[in-house]
């Protein structure tokens, strides 16, 4: 089982503009901060629907959490 705090902190530095929800854009831009820059749209987009449990196009902390203790 994962630590909730640092996940919290984790699911933070995906999170950019702090709304509880990471998106495909967030997602790439923070792996590219974080010295990936070949995450591509499609490769976000996937790794977002994978976790994103109710479909909406985004996933939040809920998810991510479930997503780390799978």
């Amino acid at each position: 089982m994962a630590d909730i705090e640092s996940a919290r902190e984790t699911f933070g530095k995906f999170d950019v503009d702090g709304d509880g929800f990471v998106t495909a854009e967030e997602f790439k831009k923070a792996m590219a901060l974080m010295g990936d820059p070949f995450v591509t749209g499609p490769v976000a987009e996937a790794v977002i629907a994978a976790k994103d449990a109710n479909h909406d196009g985004r996933m939040s902390f809920d998810e991510f959490w479930d997503a780390l203790n799978k």
